[in-house]
């Protein structure tokens, strides 16, 4: 799953970002309101975190705005003003949820699961394929029961793989999804990545061509095993 983080304090933006990357989330973060509309405009995401006080442009206008081209992307504000106009004002323009600084990490993770299930119909916590297990909300990785351990990234692409099925995914693709903008790293790196998921994969039981590879194409999970 994938999120744009909109917030201008660093302190702020390192918690969450962390605390997000640990429960394998990938994390897109802007730190004004501009460049995180452009975000939020050109690329795809599972939830929007948006700081209601932003430079350049300000929360309430980004989710006016996204709301007015018909971007239904969930959005959680997240503001230090604690009054009822503020969260009516933000809930009136499209917001889905709304969150008070300072916030405890484990209920704003909680609040983000809530909108990912409420804001995507074809959410599944349970991702399967084959004998194939990917379980979202215990972010727990089986194959034959057996579990797999793996890297954020590696969870992260194989997420991608199991939600798009027997869809070839472009290496393009790939990185757009997996990887963010501030660290986006060569097609080579896909190559690797899916190696050792292979590998590791092949480890627990699985056959050696669960992702298969269309040449000139991309990749997707096999169809006719």
């Amino acid at each position: 799953m994938k999120i744009l983080l909109l917030e201008d304090d660093s302190r702020i933006t390192k918690a969450i970002a962390e605390a997000l990357c640990a429960h394998n989330y990938l994390v897109e973060v802007a730190h004004d309101g501009e460049l995180g509309l452009t975000f939020a405009e050109t690329d795809t995401f599972d939830l929007i975190i948006l700081d209601l006080m932003l430079p350049k442009l300000d929360g309430i206008s980004i989710c006016k705005k996204l709301r007015q081209n018909g971007n239904k992307t969930p959005i959680l504000m997240l503001t230090a003003r604690d009054t009822s106009a503020d969260k009516v004002l933000g809930l009136d323009i499209g917001a889905d949820d709304y969150v008070i600084k300072p916030f405890d990490l484990s209920e704003l993770l909680a609040r983000i699961r809530a909108l990912l299930r409420r804001g995507n119909v074809t959410f599944l916590p349970v991702l399967e394929w084959e004998n194939l297990k990917l379980n979202t909300n215990e972010h727990l990785v089986t194959y034959r029961d057996s579990p797999l351990v793996l890297t954020p990234k590696e969870y992260a692409l194989l997420e991608l793989l199991l939600r798009n099925g027997s869809r070839v995914l472009s290496r393009s693709l790939i990185l757009e999804r997996v990887w963010a903008f501030e660290d986006m790293p060569g097609e080579e790196t896909v190559k690797v990545h899916l190696r050792r998921l292979r590998q590791k994969l092949k480890t627990v039981g699985a056959p050696p061509n669960l992702i298969e590879t269309i040449y000139g194409l991309g990749y997707r999970l096999n169809p006719n095993l």
